[in-house]
């Protein structure tokens, strides 16, 4: 693989341009006419897409998937976070609105979650470069003829336009951006796992550039074909990290160094225990190499594979509630997860 399947990203995500947005907010019509762009029918991927190979297994793939990715965000310009400048700045201060319209143009995001919204339109659910996750409202988009509805599929990268200052936004323009493998299968099921992860976790409008990264790196290995049960728990951990949940495994709480072959608990509300009978039963267990294989993302060694899965279903069902995860059961019952 020589640029990866993310590394395309960075060309092909388009870059910002501010006439053209202005001009698609301020004309009075349909979402879905709007600068949307159709997915290419199966088997007409783009080139990038059909000349992509298997990658190879191992720690060399992951960083030259790891490096694709940030060759994707990195160069990319300012984010479309600020207020627009438009006549009513020059009106007096007394006769402005007190709230302004924001316009965010071909923002790098991805559909998480999409549901009816009235007859003929979707919320979609996505995760942005910039902005985090945020509701867009695509107006139209259950239309038959509408042009929304080959672009706005999970797990492909999006150029994405919204205007608003609700909860929900105005979706004003949605582009396919293409070079990026389609996950089917197994993988499939884990990618829908990791969306819902993300729809459980993260607050709306906060950002997380690097969570954006690293979603953008496991769809490129789950997409080929990389152990699921690696991809998962790399990605879990970095998840857990941005929501606010630290995860030291390779220390002590008290700042003493972990040795493999020492034996620990988890603390979920202070992180790794030397064991002892006076910790509650229902921590997880875990070797000290287990600990240490998991701070170094590798996945390779049985015990860690077992105890990993136990350590991560039990901080995901603590830190939600015990919430349960709907695609979770589904992995588990297929023994993926």
């Amino acid at each position: 693989m020589s640029d990866g399947a993310a590394g395309t990203l960075h060309d092909d995500w388009p870059a910002h341009d501010d006439a053209q947005a202005d001009e698609a907010i301020a004309a009075d019509e349909p979402t879905g006419s709007r600068s949307a762009r159709r997915s290419p029918a199966k088997g007409t991927q783009s080139a990038t897409s059909t000349r992509s190979t298997k990658a190879t297994k191992g720690a060399a793939t992951r960083n030259a998937m790891t490096e694709g990715a940030d060759a994707t965000l990195e160069g990319r310009a300012e984010p479309r976070n600020g207020r627009k400048t438009t006549a009513r700045s020059q009106l007096p201060r007394a006769s402005r609105s007190t709230t302004p319209d924001y316009r965010i143009a071909e923002q790098p995001a991805f559909v998480l979650h999409s549901y009816p919204y009235r007859e003929t339109s979707l919320i979609i659910d996505v995760l942005s470069r910039d902005h985090g996750r945020v509701a867009l409202v695509a107006k139209g988009a259950k239309r038959p003829h509408s042009a929304l509805r080959g672009v706005l599929q999970t797990f492909q990268p999006l150029a994405l336009s919204w205007t608003g200052k609700g909860e929900v936004r105005t979706l004003t323009g949605a582009e396919w951006v293409g070079g990026m493998l389609p996950l089917t299968g197994d993988a499939l099921l884990c990618g829908f796992y990791v969306n819902e992860l993300l729809v459980k976790f993260i607050a709306r409008e906060d950002p997380h550039p690097e969570l954006f990264r690293h979603y953008v790196v496991t769809l490129t290995r789950l997409a080929h074909d990389e152990p699921p049960v690696q991809v998962l728990r790399s990605f879990e951990r970095v998840l857990l990290r941005e929501a606010g949940y630290a995860l030291a495994l390779n220390r002590t709480v008290n700042r003493k160094t972990v040795a493999a072959e020492g034996r620990y608990v988890f603390d979920p509300e202070r992180g790794v225990r030397e064991a002892s009978d006076e910790w509650p039963s229902q921590w997880p267990r875990l070797s000290g190499q287990t600990l240490l294989d998991m701070e170094e993302d590798d996945y390779h060694r049985p015990q860690t594979v077992a105890q990993s899965k136990a350590l991560m279903r039990f901080l995901l069902n603590t830190y939600l509630g015990g919430t349960p995860l709907a695609t979770r059961q589904i992995l588990i019952d297929l023994q993926n997860l």
